[in-house]
């Protein structure tokens, strides 16, 4: 069977404001802007970490400071969703113009998700 690696991780945190949030974790906070998608994605970076900042998304209900979701990297997505689902993981897929998403839930509902970004 087709083995999967993990090639990065990130912490998202869903914000009412793209351009409120980068100003807020770049000028206030002074952590560093890796990446920046208009107003669909941005990646800030502090040691050890790298925060991914993300609209709320229509139909999912977040509450204010409890919207963290965990994602982590992958190569190859496909193969690490079917090895997961194996395991009885169920999945919301979500293929975004720049990256392939596949949302799950821990044991504790918390929100988890793989990414591969698109070339």
């Amino acid at each position: 069977m087709k083995k999967f690696k993990y090639t990065g991780s990130n912490v998202t945190v869903m914000v009412s404001s793209m351009a409120k949030a980068v100003k807020f974790y770049t000028e206030t906070l002074g952590l560093k802007l890796k990446v920046r998608v208009s107003s669909h994605w941005a990646e800030i970076t502090a040691p050890g970490i790298t925060i991914g900042l993300h609209p709320k998304v229509k139909n999912k209900k977040f509450t204010n400071g409890d919207a963290v979701a965990i994602g982590l990297g992958v190569d190859d997505i496909e193969t690490a969703i079917s090895d997961l689902q194996q395991k009885g993981i169920e999945f919301e897929i979500q293929k975004d113009s720049f990256v392939h998403l596949a949302y799950f839930n821990d044991l504790d509902n918390n929100i988890l998700y793989l990414f591969k970004h698109k070339k």
